[in-house]
């Protein structure tokens, strides 16, 4: 599986989950469809994701978690990532190459309002749980491999600094930070 077919099952499974901007159920889906690949595909699919975790690793896009979850830890960029890969490939290149264009997103407006964090770690089990269901059997240990880029140290400050993400997070900042 390349990173279009990836995509191409996200929007399928978007498309056919009860609420496509639940995280989760989106993930359920995935894992569903997923599940009916031969199991090299389903293993291939493994390596797409982490690259998508990894080329998402960026402090403006933690930072963005940050405002949006009222605090980010490792684990928690990781599920707020995850959450973004359940919203479609549109959304998640838009969002990763500027993040604070998060508050156009409507889930995200919503979101603020209600006071509701978005995470979704069930997605990056997409892949393991989608093996267990065709094969029985557990994802092999070098099903992928995953490089983090360096943090950019321009965003190396304090995130609890409400001047500076209203500064570098302005559309964001108006909707949690006001």
């Amino acid at each position: 599986m390349n990173k279009q077919q990836f995509w191409q099952l996200i929007e399928a499974a978007r498309n056919q989950a009860s609420n496509p901007n639940n995280g989760e159920a989106v993930a359920r889906r995935a894992t569903s469809l997923l599940a009916t690949h031969p199991a090299e595909e389903i293993v291939a699919a493994q390596q797409v994701l982490w690259d998508l975790m990894a080329g998402s690793y960026t402090n403006p896009l933690w930072a963005a978690a940050y405002v949006i979850n009222g605090g980010c830890s490792d684990d928690g960029f990781d599920y707020f990532r995850g959450w973004l890969i359940a919203q479609g490939r549109e959304v998640f290149e838009r969002i990763v190459a500027d993040p604070d264009a998060l508050a156009e997103v409507p889930i995200v407006g919503a979101s603020a309002a209600d006071g509701i964090d978005l995470d979704c770690e069930e997605t990056l089990s997409i892949v393991w749980n989608a093996h267990v269901t065709a094969t029985g059997k557990q994802l092999p240990d070098d099903a992928f491999t995953i490089r983090y880029p360096e943090l950019d140290l321009a965003w190396d400050f304090d995130f609890d600094d409400r001047g500076e993400m209203t500064r570098r997070l302005p559309r964001l900042a108006a909707l949690y930070l006001e």
